[in-house]
């Protein structure tokens, strides 16, 4: 666990010596203020505004950072030519990957709830509140979210590019989000192995609208029930360690020569 820790903090200091995190904490203070500054032309329920922008900019640039900085982990790691090295060291291909990704959500995870933090203050500011609980709640299971999304992006990078393994993670977790919950409706108007094979994808595929609580906590619906609340969490782990053993298996039966790392 040791070799883990370290592995995870190494992404860490590299994550803070780049540009990325601080550019979208920026970009979202930017929104926000200037969604505030709109209230002097006299437009009604800026609050409101203000809770629905932030938290869909938090999702929007936690996926971003969530997928660039998980994709780009291994084949930097090839690219410089310090995979043979790190390699060499007592470090076993399984403890890299999970180094890697706790690293990798771990640092995004930390960026969005400092997203959260942003969007509440200003919220506080103009007098609009939270429900403590249901607001927790939300940042729980975005960062679930955020772990299935680095455990795909690095499974995907063992055997792709970084360019190639961001793309296919913004299309697959794109399609996830927004197609998988409509699949039912879509099983209703399908007939036959078409049917069929939509309800396999259905139950394989992650579901990332359980854990979407923007608009509970918008509305000031309350919080979830805690045996859906742990339910879902424990959905998420499960995907998590399979897209991670998935990730194993690839990396485990790739082999590395300083031929190809120039």
């Amino acid at each position: 666990m040791r070799r883990v820790r370290t592995v995870a903090r190494i992404v860490w200091l590299e994550m803070l010596r780049r540009k990325d995190l601080y550019v979208l904490l920026i970009l979202l203070a930017a929104l926000l203020f200037g969604l505030v500054s709109l209230d002097i032309f006299g437009l009604g329920n800026v609050v409101g505004f203000v809770k629905d922008a932030g938290f869909l900019a938090a999702w929007f640039f936690g996926w971003i950072l969530a997928t660039n900085c998980a994709s780009r982990q291994l084949p930097q790691e090839e690219s410089r030519g310090t995979i043979l090295p790190l390699l060499a060291k007592p470090i076993r291909r399984g403890e890299l990957i999970v180094g890697k990704w706790l690293g990798a959500w771990s640092v995004v995870s930390a960026a969005v709830a400092c997203f959260y933090l942003l969007t509440v203050i200003i919220v506080w500011s103009h007098g609009g509140h939270f429900q403590a609980v249901a607001l927790a709640q939300a940042i729980a299971l975005h960062t679930a979210a955020l772990g299935i999304v680095a455990a795909l992006a690095i499974a995907l990078s063992t055997r792709m590019h970084q360019d190639a393994a961001s793309a296919m993670t913004y299309v697959m977790t794109a399609a996830m989000f927004l197609l998988v919950p409509r699949v039912p409706e879509m099983v209703f108007h399908a007939q036959g192995w078409r049917q069929t094979a939509l309800m396999i994808l259905y139950g394989a595929l992650p579901h990332f609208e359980l854990f979407d609580m923007r608009r509970r906590v918008i509305h000031m619906y309350g919080p979830m029930s805690w045996t859906f609340f742990g339910a879902t969490l424990l959905y998420g782990a499960i995907v998590v360690s399979i897209l991670l053993l998935l990730a194993w298996m690839g990396f485990r039966a790739k082999h590395f020569s300083r031929s190809n790392q120039d």
